[in-house]
């Protein structure tokens, strides 16, 4: 999901950090680091050592689940210096204004991403446990938030990382890579 909110930011920083809620394995996210630099070739990623603490105020208990955009805001406070773009990862359901839910947020052209696993685990859709396809979609929704952070939009091709995922099934049809046009555009704002 592409969030309201835009910030103007040059993309010379290639360092980004992974912040982990309470509550995330870091086994099950460990892969991503190597997995998100055969996209992104020219930055460097690193999973952060403390976890941060969801916020109660994201929380809306009507519905139960975590307002992304409060999150994603959140993530402002919780920063490391020495990092240009932050991926905030946590395990909660999620949902932004208008949307039922979402699999994550960010700021487009900013430095705040963040994803969740809650809907991308198969057991949510009543499927046996599958640790491949739950780390492709984690990758997949990983490089499409980050992917905005870097100025990248979402993209009419279905197969393409960018391209909006209205369900489980557009980002399992989705390819972890950015089609062409999309790559053209990353590795741009990447040099």
């Amino acid at each position: 999901m592409l969030s309201q909110l835009e910030k103007s930011h040059d993309c010379q920083g290639k360092r980004v950090l992974l912040l982990a809620s309470k509550g995330v394995d870091l086994n099950e996210i460990s892969f991503l680091p190597e997995s998100l630099l055969k996209v992104f070739k020219v930055v460097s990623f690193e999973i952060g050592k403390d976890f941060f603490k969801i916020p109660s105020y994201a929380y809306d208990k009507a519905r139960r689940q975590y307002n992304s955009t409060l999150l994603l805001e959140y993530l402002t406070t919780v920063k490391l210096r020495g990092y240009e773009k932050y991926l905030g990862i946590v395990d909660v359901d999620l949902y932004a204004r208008g949307l039922n839910f979402v699999f994550g947020e960010a700021i487009l052209n900013g430095e705040e991403a963040l994803i969740s696993l809650h809907r991308l685990r198969p057991e949510f859709y009543g499927d046996p446990p599958n640790e491949r396809l739950f780390k492709a979609r984690i990758v997949k929704e990983a490089v499409h938030e980050l992917g905005h952070t870097f100025g990248l939009a979402h993209c009419d091709n279905p197969e393409c990382v960018m391209h909006f995922s209205n369900s489980i099934i557009d980002t399992d049809i989705k390819k972890a890579q950015p089609c062409l046009t999309c790559q053209t555009k990353l590795f741009r704002r990447l040099l």
